[in-house]
This record gives structure tokens, C-alpha cells and sequence, in this order.
């Protein structure tokens, strides 16, 4: 399963901590510098002798059993969501979390109707972001793990369901006292009975599902999730100082502003589809551009537009506020997800595009990178109102009365835009993981870039386990990715280098 990658000569680059970028918000960033601590070894002896599939350090954060009684552990595990190199020690990256241990409840209390539900085994887990050492041994060490906080520095984020701006729906579940079987509701008393007004399922209006992640060289974090979606600034120690949201109002909406103006994302974007929210965030080299990316289609105007092969990305200045919007067509089906997005230049983005499918258990899996531009593309921002192109306050751009979802679940209705000059970001293929690395995870979604042109992955582990249903109960088991259930799934890093 693991290749070595070629020795090529490289030279060492030195990384300077840069100051804070002048005039770029006021949101009262917090100035504070990166770990500097360097490996005995040369960076290029790090990248050219690394073995692909190198794990990343992990631990046992539950015990419990499936529901066949074969013991399970939740691990942490899960730094998968994204990943960045330290802009301050190129031998040292950051990566993400998600929400936390997590597993899809399909019976849940047959007496609510709340939607999806969700089974969380440590339901007080705070998503956090790890700093990692590449070791002259070839090994991956952790350096330090700072947690995500509310703005009032204290009070740890949580990744349970967010009843507010950009709110999920979903149910929050736990494990029962008789087995370990996911069907009792979490509630905010768990002493007391369920009841919709005094003692509701436990939510939390700042809950966070972290998925993409850009460092800034003033050692502050940008964050998107898939909620709101949010793209939350944190500072050095995970504090919230800032969010970007398509919400103007209500706990949880915009704090950022530039010159005393909130900055808030297109409204279209609070139709984003549960859980597939903004999946992909990076900065631009120059610092000047949040860059993110959605996982799929919107619900534009609803559910009906699933099966579209659009998503959409936005580009911010920070110093200005300035959104500019572009659309992005999936290569292969509507069931593919853009889980990743880092930075080249300004307008040049590595993009990951994936399905969800184990590649031991499915030979035609798609794990691919490619590289996009949006030198070329049409800023949907830029475009004004027509006979038939017309800028919706609530559905964003729209053409011969349907959104742009809507239009492209056809290959002619991507015609349709091309006649109207609407283009999307031009893309190539760069990577195929499956075959160039022997990639053999389901989800694809960390995605870093060393300052000499080695690409970075990492896969999502869902910390170890997946969801069972037996005998009408919801259980959690141990997530395997190998066709005999002896592998089980665990954080790696993999890297490319043509």
C-alpha cells in the first residue's frame, strides 16, 4: 500500500513569519507567532524519504461494543477534514477536525420528526486543530492541539447540531443505558423527559463542522464548515474573532467587517445542501484572498436540484470585503464531492473531486486532484440584469427564469450557459490517487501544499468507526477499509510530486 516517492533535488526554503497584512479588517486579529522548532534534517531529505501512507499519531477516546458485542474504539484519529503547511516551518503542518465521532441514525424516536439524526459517542468533543512534525525518523508527531472556542474565549465549541443560521436539522443521539445502541435522545437535561419547550434535544447555536482550513502568517486560522456554511477567523489560541456567513442577523450570523461594513456571502448560499456546505478553504500565497469551495450543489431552489454537476466557489478579499463568484462543473456525476482547495497563486487552485467509495471494495473509486483557474471565468457578481439573466436577492444569478442549479442538471443546460458567455473555472486533471499512489480511502479531503510544489493528502478517518443497523437499533462499528475487515481506517499522509 505505500510508495516512495522519487528524490528529486530540491532547495531548502526559508519561511519568514510575515507581519500582519496592513489594512486587511478589523476584526482585532491577534498577532501571535507560530512554533518555529526545526527538525535536525533537511526539508528536502523530509519530503524525498517519506513513505506514503504514514500515519498520523492518534489515541483511544471510547471503548464500546457493536452490536454484535466485537469490541469498538473511537479513536482520535479524525484530523482529515484539511490541512495547511506551517507558513512559519514548512517540516510542520496544521490539520483539522470535524465536528467530532459521529454516525448517521436511521431509527431513531419514532415520535419526532426532527429530520436527519445523529449519533455522537462523545458528545463533549471540542473540533480542533492539530500541529504536526514531520520527523527525521519518517515518523509524524504531534507538536500541540489548540481547540475551538466562542468569542468569549472560554467556552468550547461544540460540533452538535446548530439550531440557528444555517441550522442542520438534525437530532442529536447517544447511547442508551441498557446497551450500546444509538436510540435515546440527547437532551439538555438528560435526567428529565423529552418535551419540545422545557427540555429539548441539546443543540448549540456556535456548533461547528469544520471542514476546510487556510493558516495566516499572522498566526490566526480561517475555518469554513458545512453548516452555515461559516467561514470563521480564529486567533492563535482557537478563539472566535470573526465569521462570514450569508446571515446579517441572529446569534451565530456575520461579524466581519471592513471600514464599519458587515461582509456577508450570498444569500443563495443558506440553500446549501445538509452537511455539504463550504468543504474547502485556503488563502492565496499573497494572504490577500479567502478561497473556498462547496462540496455540492445547492438545494437552489430546493431538494430537486441535487443531481446537478455545479458547485460553486468564492473568491474574498479580505482587506476589501470584495466577493467575487464562480461555478465549478464536476467531472463525472452528481454524486462526486469537491472536498479540498489550496492555493497556487491567485487564480490557480488544486481541487480535489471525489465520490465516496472504498477503492478496495470498488475499482472504479474516484480520488482525483485537478488543477483549476478562474482566469477565464465568469464572476457571477460582475454580471448584470438582462432580458433573461437576472440577479435574484435570494437565488442568486439566474437565466430564462431557473437558477443555475436548476439549469445544469442537463449537459445542455451547461450549453445554455456557455451561449450566454457564463464559463466555469477551466480544470485539468493532475492527480489520480487511487492509481499514482494506491489511495485506499473512501474520503479524500485534507489537501496541503509544501512551498516547493509537493502536494500533500490526507484522508478523513471518521476517528475509526461507521454506522450498523441491527434488529431496528442504530449501533456504531469500526470503520474498515479492506475487503477482509482487518484494516481499520486511520489518519495518513500521502505526497506527490510529478
Amino acid at each position: 500500500m505505500s510508495t516512495m516517492l522519487t528524490k528529486t533535488k530540491l532547495t531548502l526554503l526559508a519561511v519568514a513569519t510575515a507581519s500582519l497584512l496592513a489594512g486587511c479588517n478589523n476584526d482585532n486579529n491577534s498577532n501571535v507567532s507560530f512554533d518555529n522548532s526545526t527538525p535536525n534534517t533537511s526539508y528536502e531529505n523530509l519530503l524525498t524519504t517519506f513513505k506514503n501512507g504514514t500515519a498520523l499519531p492518534s489515541k483511544v477516546l471510547l471503548t464500546t461494543k457493536d452490536a454484535d458485542g466485537k469490541t469498538v474504539n473511537v479513536y482520535q484519529g479524525g484530523y482529515g477534514s484539511d490541512a495547511f503547511v506551517n507558513p512559519a516551518n514548512p517540516t510542520q503542518f496544521y490539520a483539522l477536525t470535524d465536528r467530532g465521532p459521529n454516525a448517521d441514525v436511521v431509527n431513531g424516536d419514532p415520535n419526532l420528526d426532527k429530520g436527519e439524526g445523529k449519533a455522537f459517542p462523545v458528545p463533549s468533543y471540542t473540533p480542533n486543530l492539530g500541529l504536526f512534525q514531520l520527523g527525521n525518523d519518517g515518523k509524524i508527531s504531534l507538536v500541540k492541539v489548540i481547540e475551538f472556542k466562542r468569542p468569549d474565549g472560554t467556552t468550547k465549541v461544540t460540533g452538535l447540531p446548530n439550531p440557528v443560521n444555517g441550522a442542520t436539522k438534525e437530532v442529536a443521539y447517544i447511547q442508551n443505558t441498557t446497551d450500546t445502541g444509538f436510540d435515546r435522545l440527547m437532551l439538555v437535561d438528560q435526567t428529565k423527559p423529552y418535551d419540545a419547550l422545557t427540555n429539548p434535544t441539546k443543540t448549540d447555536p456556535y456548533g461547528f463542522d469544520p471542514e476546510g482550513l487556510a493558516v495566516m502568517k499572522d498566526g490566526t486560522f480561517w475555518v469554513s464548515d458545512e453548516y452555515g456554511p461559516h467561514i470563521v477567523h480564529f486567533d492563535a489560541t482557537g478563539r472566535e474573532i470573526a465569521r462570514i456567513n450569508a446571515f446579517d442577523t441572529g446569534e451565530g450570523a456575520s461579524t466581519y467587517k471592513v471600514n464599519g461594513k458587515l461582509i456577508t456571502l450570498p444569500a443563495e448560499f443558506k440553500k446549501r445542501r445538509a452537511n455539504r456546505g463550504m468543504e474547502g478553504l485556503t488563502v492565496t500565497p499573497d494572504q490577500k484572498y479567502l478561497v473556498g469551495i462547496m462540496q455540492s450543489a445547492l438545494y437552489n431552489p430546493d431538494k430537486t436540484t441535487k443531481k446537478s454537476t455545479m458547485t460553486r466557489i468564492v473568491r474574498i478579499e479580505l482587506a476589501t470585503g470584495n466577493i467575487e463568484q464562480f461555478i465549478y462543473q464536476q467531472q463525472n456525476t452528481a454524486t462526486d464531492s469537491n472536498s479540498g482547495i489550496v492555493a497556487i497563486d491567485k487564480d490557480t487552485f488544486y481541487v480535489i473531486e471525489r465520490d465516496g467509495a472504498l477503492p478496495q471494495l470498488n475499482a472504479a473509486a474516484i480520488k482525483k486532484v485537478y488543477k483549476i483557474s478562474l482566469m477565464g471565468a465568469t464572476n457571477l457578481e460582475s454580471l448584470t440584469n438582462t432580458t433573461d439573466i437576472v440577479q435574484d436577492e435570494n437565488l442568486g444569478l439566474m437565466v430564462g427564469g431557473k437558477t443555475l442549479e436548476q439549469l445544469t442538471l442537463t449537459a445542455d443546460g451547461w450549453n445554455v450557459l456557455a451561449s450566454k458567455g457564463i464559463r466555469p473555472v477551466s480544470k485539468t486533471e493532475y492527480l489520480d490517487a487511487v492509481m499514482k499512489l494506491n489511495y485506499p480511502h473512501d474520503k479524500l479531503e485534507g489537501l496541503l501544499l509544501f512551498p516547493n510544489g509537493t502536494l500533500g493528502l490526507i484522508n478523513d478517518d471518521d476517528f475509526g468507526i461507521a454506522a450498523k443497523v441491527k434488529d431496528s437499533k442504530d449501533f456504531i462499528t469500526s470503520k474498515y477499509i479492506d475487503k477482509a475487515n482487518s484494516d481499520i481506517d486511520s489518519d495518513r499522509l500521502y505526497i506527490y510530486r510529478p
